[in-house]
């Protein structure tokens, strides 16, 4: 079975930077949709962003557009996301998805359209 783990959280001072990654390891043949959410303590998921893994296509929230910045090593199977001049509102728990199929814009932003799910990476940004 396919298994996303996260790794990279940690607590920063408002303004700094982290490296997140996600790790995909399981039997997988295609090109897959692995996208981030962000979930707070309400339990809501908030679409970060999505990138296909294999391919150049991604997409990225308003929210986060000039801070957040994606990359992959295919051969590892790893989605990066790094993120700059972090917020206290970027403060919740970071969780790496997927799904077998190749990311479509707007489908992508839909925690549902995601099957594989990772166990989460802490951020905490504090002003």
């Amino acid at each position: 079975q396919v298994q996303l783990v996260e790794s990279g959280g940690g607590s920063v001072q408002s303004g700094g930077s982290l490296k997140l990654s996600c790790v995909v390891s399981g039997p997988i043949n295609t090109k897959p949709c692995i996208a981030w959410f962000r979930q707070t303590a309400w339990m809501e998921r908030d679409w970060v962003v999505a990138v296909t893994l294999g391919q150049t296509w991604r997409d990225i929230a308003d929210s986060v557009k000039g801070r957040f910045v994606t990359s992959q090593d295919y051969d590892k199977k790893t989605v990066f996301m790094e993120m700059f001049d972090l917020k206290p509102e970027d403060t919740g728990m970071y969780v790496c998805a997927g799904r077998p199929q190749p990311c479509r814009w707007l489908e992508d932003q839909d925690p549902s359209s995601f099957s594989w799910w990772g166990q989460g990476t802490q951020v905490t940004v504090s002003s």
